[in-house]
């Protein structure tokens, strides 16, 4: 059954909708902290998007009852404002707005109503602010939807200028543009990604980066999900929080690095030994970039070349010649101490002292059969190519 029209009431009303606006905005002046603090341009158009609202009612008040006819708020109320000004004024601030609106309205229905039409008046009043804040929601979502697909296609331009080592003034107008807070360490991950739409898996891995307090950034490039950490004192162990947001395989995470200028390196090194892991099939998860170094030598990665070239057999040489003889002998004799001792002609302590050594100067202890591959590695290479 249609509703019929509340005619001599919407004649009042339409009369009255200046003065409703000007009241309602003088109220929200009143009891909104928020809403007096705006800028005075933004006032002027929370006034248009009153006397619109109200001009709508008397429109929706007319036609009430006849769907075909009528027309959804949003498309009158809120196209009456910039989109400026839905990025300054937040939904709930904006429910407030049309609660004190309709607040304003209902206290006057006695002066705006014909006699005998009070109660249907303010119930129509309340059914439309229902579908204004129905509307209002439907604007604020559509206007998220577009951010956040726009903030997606910033991502994966910036996780794109990463991967392509692109100047660090690109990364820094980006990242400006994503609001990144450059929370020092940064490094990046690289895994597969786990399939599907990638809006979903991004979304996965900002909800569980949220558990753990750091800030991501994160792209997917083909079957790889790329994600920029910041913020995570231990980036491996941050990392292995996220591995529910990779797929299957394995998770390489580069070095940190103190800021995103920087992080091109990081990503670099991740994305050599993602390629590289495949080689380390029990490699643990997630791995350590400089702990695939034998890996990515093999893979032809040229940085993993030069590190173990300067800075571990380099710096055996810088150290005295007897490390390197040392390490040598160590390896001759597959590791056993005392056949090391008989072949350099000094006392096992000795060689014990000079293996602590080489772990000082390297970072990588011969008595680890992992850190004896790249100390192995990086004899051979100081050996084919001089520092």
């Amino acid at each position: 059954m249609k509703t019929m029209p509340l005619a001599a009431s919407v004649r009042v009303i339409e009369r009255a909708a200046g003065t409703l606006a000007t009241a309602s905005v003088a109220r929200m002046d009143e009891t909104l902290p928020w809403f007096r603090e705006l800028p005075a341009d933004q006032r002027s158009w929370v006034m248009v998007v009153a006397q619109t609202g109200v001009r709508s009612l008397v429109d929706w008040l007319t036609v009430r009852g006849r769907a075909e006819e009528a027309e959804d708020p949003s498309d009158v109320v809120f196209e009456a404002a910039p989109r400026a000004l839905a990025r300054s004024i937040n939904l709930q601030q904006t429910v407030q707005m049309i609660k004190v609106t309709i607040d304003v309205v209902e206290e006057r229905v006695h002066d705006l109503a014909a006699p005998g039409e009070e109660a249907a008046v303010r119930e129509a009043v309340l059914q439309y602010s229902r579908e204004i804040a129905f509307a209002a929601a439907r604007v604020y979502a559509r206007a998220a939807e577009t951010r956040g697909a726009w903030d997606a296609r910033l991502q994966a331009m910036l996780v794109d200028a990463l991967l392509r080592g692109d100047s660090s003034d690109v990364l820094a107008s980006r990242a400006a543009a994503l609001g990144w807070a450059d929370a020092p360490p940064v490094a990046v991950a690289v895994g597969r990604s786990p399939g599907g739409e990638a809006s979903a898996v991004l979304h996965t891995a900002y909800r569980a980066a949220r558990r753990i307090n750091v800030e991501i950034l994160g792209g997917v490039h083909g079957d790889r999900l790329v994600l920029v950490l910041g913020g995570a004192p231990d980036p491996l162990a941050a990392a292995g929080k996220l591995l529910a947001s990779f797929g299957d395989g394995p998770v390489v995470v580069g070095p940190a690095v103190p800021t995103l200028d920087a992080a091109v390196e990081s990503a670099r090194a991740a994305l050599a030994g993602f390629r590289a892991a495949p080689a380390w099939p029990t490699a643990p998860q997630p791995v350590a970039a400089a702990d695939l170094l034998p890996e990515r030598v093999l893979a032809g990665d040229a940085e993993a070349r030069r590190v173990l070239r300067q800075e571990v057999y380099a710096a055996l040489q810088r150290s005295g010649a007897e490390l390197v003889e040392t390490l040598d002998a160590f390896f001759a004799a597959n590791g056993v101490l005392e056949g090391t001792a008989r072949a350099l002609f000094v006392h096992p302590n000795t060689v014990r002292y000079r293996l602590r050594r080489i772990a000082s100067v390297t970072g990588f202890l011969p008595l680890d059969p992992r850190d004896a591959l790249c100390l192995r590695f990086a004899l051979m290479i100081g050996r084919l190519d001089p520092v």
